[in-house]
């Protein structure tokens, strides 16, 4: 893998901003919850409102038997509180109603697919929310596809500029080998935040210029 465009990408970004190595924090019950109030909102709202939901209830019964009001009002801090807490107690309800209780480690006996699956019947869970659950509690080889992600990928030719988002997930997955999964997703985002922007990429400086198609495109439209 070490020469392999994907290795190639890795080994560079790991240099820029450090390897990035899995390591489980949380159940999949808390990463779910916590990527859905991460919709639509930076990190910051997002933890607040996570934070508040955790200080306000004994347990994920209790936000389960809890009303979408008493909900709406502790994830306020997270933006559309109305939504989000909609789909998490719909997700709990879900959850306990097909497992009979509120767990989800059953998941790391499944296919990265079938896991997949199962976390997308549940309310408001796509396709990078059920990565996210899979890959950083479970540390299962499911690689979410953000907005930063997404956009390296495309500009380092790994995808094709018309696929969607779904797509993504799918054919990243087929390209990216399962170790390296967890450090790829990472990597990413960091790049795609520090230096791959969206608006005025810094190009000039950027560690993956002599491998990447985007590099004399970008860095010509873009005053540095």
């Amino acid at each position: 893998m070490k020469n392999s465009p994907i290795g190639q990408i890795i080994n560079l970004l790991s240099r820029e901003y450090g390897y990035r190595e899995w390591q489980s924090s949380q159940n999949p019950i808390s990463v779910l919850v916590q990527t859905i109030l991460s919709q639509n909102t930076s990190d910051r709202n997002s933890h607040k409102a996570f934070k508040h939901l955790l200080d306000s209830f004994d347990n994920w019964q209790a936000i389960a038997n809890a009303g979408i009001d008493e909900i709406s009002r502790v994830i306020r801090s997270g933006g559309l509180a109305e939504v989000k807490a909609k789909y998490i107690k719909q997700a709990l309800e879900t959850i306990k109603f097909k497992r009979g209780n509120l767990e989800l480690d059953f998941l790391k006996k499944l296919t990265v697919a079938e896991a997949r699956n199962w976390l997308m019947q549940l309310p408001g869970v796509g396709m990078k929310t059920a990565s996210c659950v899979l890959l950083f509690s479970l540390g299962m080889p499911a690689l979410p596809v953000d907005t930063h992600v997404f956009r390296v990928s495309k500009r380092l030719g790994l995808i094709p500029d018309d696929i969607s988002a779904n797509e993504a997930h799918e054919m990243l997955e087929k390209i990216v080998p399962n170790e390296v999964v967890y450090s790829f997703h990472i990597l990413l985002i960091e790049h795609g935040r520090k230096t791959c922007r969206a608006q005025r990429p810094h190009c000039h400086r950027c560690v993956l210029q002599k491998i990447c198609p985007s590099y004399e495109r970008l860095a010509k439209s873009t005053k540095q």
